[in-house]
C-alpha cells in the first residue's frame, strides 16, 4: 500500500521560496501507471491544485502558479519536491502530495498534509 509523506519547514518569509518534499513508500516514483502531484488548501478556502510530475520527469503546472513553481523529483530517494519562489501570506496553507491513477485520473492516494504559513 503506498503511503506519501510531506515535510519541509512550517513557516517561511514573505519573498523567500517555499520547499517541500513527498517521501513515497511503498511503490516507486518511476512507476509509469502514475504521476504524482501537489495541492494546496489556504484557510477556509478549497483544494487548489498546483502540479504534477509525469514519468518522463517533465512537470506540469496551475497556469495562475506556474511562474512560481517547481516540481522535481529525486529518484534514488523515490522523492519529489515542490519549489514556490517569491511566496506572500496569500500562500498559507495545507500542502498536500498526492498520486493520481493515470487510468481514471483519481487522486487516489494522499499524504496527511503540512501547514505552511508564510509571515515575516
Amino acid at each position: 500500500q503506498v503511503q506519501l509523506h510531506e515535510s519541509g519547514p512550517g513557516l517561511v518569509k514573505p519573498s523567500q521560496t517555499l520547499s517541500l518534499t513527498c517521501t513515497i513508500s511503498g511503490d516507486s516514483i518511476t512507476n509509469s501507471a502514475y504521476y504524482w502531484s501537489w495541492i494546496r488548501q489556504p484557510p477556509g478556502k478549497g483544494l487548489e491544485w498546483i502540479g504534477y510530475l509525469v514519468n518522463s520527469g517533465n512537470a506540469y503546472y496551475s497556469p495562475s502558479l506556474e511562474s512560481r513553481s517547481s516540481i522535481s523529483r529525486d529518484t534514488p530517494k523515490n522523492q519529489f519536491s515542490l519549489q514556490l519562489s517569491s511566496v506572500t501570506p496569500e500562500d498559507t496553507a495545507v500542502y498536500y502530495c498526492a498520486r493520481i491513477t493515470l487510468s481514471t485520473l483519481d487522486f487516489g492516494s494522499w499524504g496527511q498534509g503540512t501547514q505552511v504559513t508564510v509571515s515575516p
